[in-house]
């Protein structure tokens, strides 16, 4: 079996899914970012970094040497790592499991040693700014109340708007609102999770980490921008609140340090942004000798969901997983086998397919490929003009 094709779909709403095919008629579905936000019709960042690697290091070869692939594709990269070149290798890499498993028929996660868990345990996005929002507090409670009655018992949300480096006790207070309003509403059984977003300084980070503990939050995420990690450990010291970061980290060695300092609790990487499964299932097993969990970022499509559930299913380290599309008809239209995304009790079960386990309707992926992507992110503003965090 030699790999012998490929092509790469961009669909709305941001999504690019990968599909290999295989000389003995099989085919493969990853998940590859766009990263970067672009305008109008030009091209993902991501697209020209997959050409180079498939017809540098995977068309013509065996899909089932997958280590080796992927060592070939980070190694013989002179300029290696960042988010375009792993991702180009997660969709890769995807793919390759999902080729692995249908020709052994069985889930990628017996592949990776098998079932270590017999669900996987989901959270909830909470909004709670935004042009059309009047109450934050009040709308994200009651966003927070919908989801706990639909069955999920933990829910995540982003408690500032934009900061400022050292912003008012109101700016604090009114996070302190907004929190304190969704733990109300869902009660002590219920996790609540904290988003920073990396829009707080490290003066911000450890002063609304204090403010809010009394919340009791799930974790707080990304209290700093990666090129802050260091202050990580800092931050850590003035909370009992346990540290997430990691969907903006690429590889294990990205990881490494933050380990060593015991400066985070729970790693987030994303499986189509961290060079796929091979890679994040690496950075699972070495938060694990340092008694961290893992809780997978995931904000796009199907592909990289399913491809989540089998590290999440294999590492006795996972902790929860985002989503961002089991509510969203539109996103699961991309699937034939849209079951497998059916939420129980904020659950879901383990995928028992070949591969993958996720059946891509083609048809419409065809259908809708090609379709402008463009996205505006305009920056971030301060009081004063300067650009910020957003």
């Amino acid at each position: 079996m030699r790999v012998t094709d490929y092509e790469l779909f961009a669909v709305p709403p941001r999504w690019q899914f990968l599909k290999l095919e295989t000389s003995d008629g099989r085919v493969g579905w990853g998940e590859v970012y766009t990263k970067w936000h672009f305008a109008g019709d030009s091209e993902p960042a991501t697209r020209n970094a997959v050409d180079q690697l498939m017809y540098q290091y995977v068309l013509g070869e065996d899909p089932s040497r997958i280590e080796y692939l992927w060592q070939a594709m980070y190694r013989s990269s002179f300029y290696r790592g960042g988010p375009v070149h792993m991702s180009a290798i997660a969709g890769i890499d995807e793919a390759l499991w999902d080729l692995k498993g249908k020709a052994a028929g069985m889930p990628v996660y017996d592949l990776l040693g098998g079932a270590a868990r017999d669900r996987i345990r989901l959270y909830h996005h909470v909004r709670a700014h935004g042009e059309d929002v009047s109450d934050p507090a009040a709308a994200a409670a009651e966003e927070a109340r919908e989801h706990v009655e639909a069955g999920y018992d933990a829910v995540k949300l982003v408690p500032t708007d934009g900061l400022e480096p050292v912003d008012t006790p109101a700016t604090v207070e009114r996070a302190r609102e907004i929190v304190g309003a969704v733990r109300d509403a869902v009660g002590p059984d219920v996790d609540v999770a904290l988003d920073f977003h990396g829009r707080a300084s490290k003066a911000m980070a450890r002063r609304l980490a204090t403010a809010l503990e009394a919340f009791d939050p799930m974790f707080i995420e990304e209290p700093v921008t990666p090129e802050q990690d260091r202050e990580l450990e800092r931050v850590a010291e003035a909370t009992t609140v346990p540290i997430a970061t990691g969907e903006r980290l690429y590889t294990r060695w990205d990881f490494r340090p933050l380990l060593e300092a015991d400066a985070v609790d729970i790693v987030q990487p994303d499986v189509s942004s961290a060079g796929g499964i091979t890679e994040t299932k690496k950075i699972a097993d070495a938060a694990e000798t340092y008694d961290a969990s893992i809780a997978p970022h995931c904000p796009i499509g199907p592909v990289a969901l399913a491809a989540s559930l089998h590290v999440d299913a294999a590492a006795p380290n996972a902790l929860i997983q985002e989503q961002v599309i089991l509510d969203d008809a539109d996103a699961l239209a991309y699937v034939k086998n849209d079951e497998i995304f059916e939420p129980t009790d904020g659950y879901l079960e383990l995928p028992d397919g070949p591969g993958l386990g996720v059946e891509i309707d083609e048809e419409r992926v065809r259908d809708r490929a090609g379709t402008n992507l463009g996205f505006d992110r305009s920056p971030g503003h301060r009081a004063d003009g300067s650009v910020g965090e957003r």
